[in-house]
């Protein structure tokens, strides 16, 4: 499985879910859990020599409507500067039981010199 792929300026960092470096699933709410997914797509894309401010889209699937505003609330924290274009689903579930999955992508002028996976 491959956590990133990049294509010229452009790089996928693959949907991550609300887990520790063990894999064990990370609160029980989503806006905590919210903020795990969020420090493991900057993990990835930190190894692959980027930050936030390369991020330019952001597909989160939630899996209960309900939870849009906690979510939303603990997602724009992350992004006090400039909010990058996001696509928001409900689905009627996700893996490890978990409230809340998060893609993104990242562009920089210059490229990337690395990716995450096998």
């Amino acid at each position: 499985m491959s956590c990133s792929g990049s294509a010229a300026s452009t790089l996928y960092v693959t949907g991550q879910m609300p887990t520790d470096v063990t894999g064990a699933v990370v609160g029980d709410y989503v806006a905590i859990q919210t903020d795990q997914v969020l420090r493991n797509l900057m993990r990835v894309t930190e190894l692959c020599g980027g930050g936030l401010a390369d991020v330019v889209s952001v597909r989160a699937f939630l899996l209960d409507w309900n939870d849009y505003g906690a979510f939303n609330e603990a997602y724009a924290a992350w992004f006090p500067d400039r909010l990058p274009s996001r696509t928001c689903v409900g689905v009627t579930g996700l893996a490890v039981g978990a409230l809340v999955e998060i893609d993104w992508v990242c562009w920089r002028s210059d490229g990337w010199g690395t990716t995450i996976g096998s």
